[in-house]
């Protein structure tokens, strides 16, 4: 299983070979969704707050007298049905919505999603991706010239500063590391570029 291998300027430089248990597995939407959602609950924080009755501030002592008003019984007037009461049910800061995957299960879920990237047509590989300074302008060149479709995922093989910087700026594209591919982002956007050393590295994931 081969893919062509591209310069910056759309040029075929030759091919490189995709492991077919990275890049050729069947699709199981059920682990991808899986594997999104705890993605997606594991970066969730919990900043909505509502006090307790133990924290709400004020008096416990009862309002008026049990019997012989006319009214309906009540306690103390931190009660959740009254004005400035504690609140019942309420969001709490302190709730934990981190979900829990195996890791063999979140590898084939990256997996599957990669190899549908193949099977779109929506995986690009150039030969290597570098600037010599940065500038935002001279990305946005290179990315018109490659077939990125409405957004793109660029997958740097390492760290690489002028390249992050100079595509920061362009609303349709985003640099992560090849190591730090994910869900939440190879979803978001159509199209993914990978440098050649990026397939060799991602290809190391099974023997």
């Amino acid at each position: 299983m081969e893919t062509k291998v591209y310069d910056l300027t759309w040029k075929e430089t030759g091919s490189v070979a995709l492991n077919q248990s990275v890049f050729g597995v069947e699709l199981n939407e059920g682990l991808v969704h899986r594997a999104l959602v705890m993605q997606l609950a594991n970066a969730r924080v919990a900043i909505a707050h509502t006090k307790t009755r133990g924290e709400r501030r004020g008096s416990t002592r009862k309002i008026f007298r049990q019997k012989g008003t006319g009214n309906a019984r009540a306690g103390s007037n931190r009660s959740p049905i009254r004005k400035k009461g504690w609140v019942a049910f309420g969001p709490r800061n302190d709730r934990n919505f981190t979900l829990a995957m195996n890791r063999k299960e979140r590898q084939k879920a990256l997996f599957c999603v990669l190899s549908s990237k193949v099977r779109d047509n929506l995986l690009v590989v150039v030969s290597k991706f570098e600037s010599k300074e940065i500038s935002t302008k001279s990305m946005n060149a290179v990315m018109q010239k490659l077939p990125l479709g409405k957004t793109a995922l660029v997958a740097l093989h390492e760290k690489n500063e002028n390249v992050e910087k100079s595509i920061n700026n362009l609303k349709t594209v985003k640099a992560i590391q090849s190591s730090y591919l994910n869900m939440a982002d190879l979803m978001k956007y159509e199209t993914l570029v990978l440098s050649e050393d990026g397939v060799k590295q991602l290809n190391a994931l099974v023997a």
